[in-house]
């Protein structure tokens, strides 16, 4: 394969079944309006173009799209019960101490009194501390710097996902 061609996942995603693409898609970030723009703009060349389209669709979300895509993902250091990508994501504290779990439970709830959301980190290769320690420094923010803070987070989480998705085998 030369560095031209289209990954493999790419190739079965560009051709998927609307509803098939919008269902991998909404796996990976759960706006609607995010993956709608996605979805309209296939086919990808490349993975690159895939990423920057995913890019170019959280930039313009709105508050209450950022809310939907938020909805999607479960408090860190509480990923869903039986879904791999949630427990993957928030490795890090899966061996965190009992100290540290209760820790980020109280921030958690902290932050999600003052924002009215989950706080949201793109987790994956932190530790439980960097997480602790994100949400002790974040939780001070203004509503608005916050906003834009999670759509950067999602980004980086949006492009994770989506690098698996286009990396899969068949």
């Amino acid at each position: 394969m030369t560095s031209t061609s289209t990954p493999p996942g790419l190739a079965r995603f560009n051709v998927l079944e609307e509803h098939a693409a919008f269902a991998a898609l909404h796996e990976a970030c759960a706006s609607t309006a995010w993956a709608r723009r996605l979805l309209a703009a296939r086919p990808y060349a490349t993975a690159e173009d895939l990423f920057a389209a995913s890019d170019a669709a959280m930039a313009e979300l709105t508050a209450d799209d950022l809310a939907e895509a938020m909805a999607g993902h479960p408090p860190i250091g509480r990923p869903k019960p039986g879904d791999p990508t949630s427990a993957r994501e928030q490795r890090g504290m899966a061996g965190a101490s009992e100290e540290l779990k209760s820790e980020m439970l109280e921030l958690n709830l902290a932050y999600q009194d003052r924002f009215g959301h989950v706080f949201l980190i793109c987790a994956t290769g932190r530790t439980g501390e960097q997480m602790r320690d994100a949400v002790k420094e974040r939780i001070g923010n203004s509503p608005e710097q916050e906003r834009e803070i999670v759509r950067t987070e999602l980004g980086k989480i949006n492009r994770i996902r989506l690098a698996r998705l286009v990396e899969e085998e068949a």
